[in-house]
């Protein structure tokens, strides 16, 4: 049986997290994997997580389009972050898939699919990575962890202005 905790403590425990996370602690990134990419988020962009409900795919649109999706009301638009960069598609339900509410403070309904959240990091845990440049201008910066896996920084906003995002019809 799961320990169980008063209501008092969990509001004390989720005050102190969130203070933490918003003094820039120390973790202020939001590690997710995509495909085979690893990539790291702020967590004020990172947005809400949750197990992807029903795709309602939507007509003449690009392979890495998924669809539509309903969340507590609000419908979302749904990107396979992997398939989107050419990587392997992401298929759903997955135990470990997620859907990564994003665009919330750019007024945008939009959701990346991505292959599994790995968490927390801190930037301080990473060694920039400045053997190239990526070409995507979401990617702002490149890193390595300590078992040398690249980690690519994202910048939602950056993603969400750029045309080839915002064009998933097909022509």
């Amino acid at each position: 049986m799961s320990k169980r905790i008063s209501l008092r403590e969990f509001q004390e425990n989720l005050t102190r997290r969130l203070a933490e996370a918003n003094s820039g602690g120390r973790r202020g990134l939001l590690g997710i994997r995509a495909g085979y990419e690893h990539w790291l988020l702020s967590l004020p962009e990172s947005g809400e997580i949750v197990a992807p409900p029903a795709l309602v795919p939507v007509p003449l649109t690009h392979e890495w389009y998924r669809g539509l999706v309903n969340v507590r009301g609000v419908l979302y638009s749904v990107v396979d972050l992997s398939r989107f960069h050419d990587g392997p598609t992401i298929t759903s339900p997955a135990p470990a898939v997620r859907l990564l509410l994003v665009g919330a403070r750019q007024g945008v309904h939009s959701a990346i699919l991505v292959s599994r959240v790995l968490g927390l990091r801190n930037e301080e845990d990473f060694e920039p990575d400045t053997e190239m440049d990526d070409p995507r201008p979401w990617v702002i910066a490149r890193f390595r962890d300590t078992q040398d896996n690249l980690w690519l920084r994202l910048d939602v906003s950056q993603l969400l202005s750029n045309s080839i995002f915002l064009d998933v019809g097909v022509n």
